[in-house]
């Protein structure tokens, strides 16, 4: 592993940029009847924010736990609490959410 500077920590934090972390949980409604094509929809458009540019990250959780999701937004909190607003499985009751400000190094990516 390559030894990491106190002067490179330095360097790299100021290269750091805001994001937007969202935990997405079960809801009051999560597994109703009709359930499945809402969660469909909600994927459709996570797809479309994801090639928009605004959903840089998204990890579906498949544990036994209540939370089923979790996003990298590069949007602030607010305009990340104004998309999931909007979001199918939100507006049905599918799912709750927690958004967090965080930040992040531009470029960071999942490995292939």
């Amino acid at each position: 592993m390559e030894t990491i500077t106190d002067d490179y920590m330095r360097e790299m934090l100021h290269k750091t940029k805001a994001y937007t972390v969202l935990i997405l949980k079960k809801g009051a409604n999560y597994g109703a009847e009709g359930a499945d094509a809402i969660v469909w929809e909600h994927g459709r458009r996570n797809f479309s924010l994801r090639a928009a540019g605004r959903l840089a990250i998204v990890c579906p959780v498949t544990d036994d736990s209540d939370v089923t999701g979790i996003g990298i937004f590069d949007l602030t909190v607010e305009e990340t609490r104004a998309v999931m607003e909007e979001d199918p499985g939100v507006k049905a009751g599918l799912f709750v959410y927690e958004v967090h400000a965080s930040r992040g190094f531009p470029g960071s990516a999942l490995p292939m």
